[in-house]
């Protein structure tokens, strides 16, 4: 390969780009108020990532995005529960488009994937009735 960055990563979808973000603040956030400011220090990092950054790094992010997540599907607060099952979506969305492009990406994600497929079947039972939303 030549000395060129690859950027065939940036091509996949916009959407963890725009909406990650968000949820990602609202995941980390302990009072509404801290939001506002999370959420635009992770929309910069997020886009010092797309612009700077690697797909090793981007990856690497998805996968903190995807603790995040995880741990957030076994907790009782509902309002983090809505953010991690936006959260959990975005990201194995974008996962799951790996497959189309060159490189290990795929693969590299597949513990990631399975673990988002696991929060997202928790977040979206109601644990009080156990039917599914």
């Amino acid at each position: 390969m030549s000395g060129r960055r690859r950027l065939d990563w940036l091509g996949l979808t916009p959407e963890p780009e725009r909406e990650l973000p968000a949820a990602v603040a609202a995941l980390r956030a302990s009072a509404r108020t801290e939001r506002a400011e999370l959420a635009a220090a992770e929309r910069r990092r997020v886009e010092r990532l797309v612009l700077h950054g690697s797909r090793h790094r981007w990856l690497r992010y998805l996968a903190e995005v995807t603790e995040l997540v995880t741990t957030a599907a076994t907790a009782a607060e509902q309002e983090g529960r809505v953010a991690a099952l936006h959260a959990a979506e975005v990201v194995l969305d974008h996962h799951r488009m790996l497959i189309g492009l060159p490189g290990p990406g795929y693969d590299r994600t597949a513990e990631d994937r399975a673990a988002l497929e696991r929060a997202v079947r928790r977040l979206r039972t109601d644990d009080r009735t156990g039917r599914s939303r």
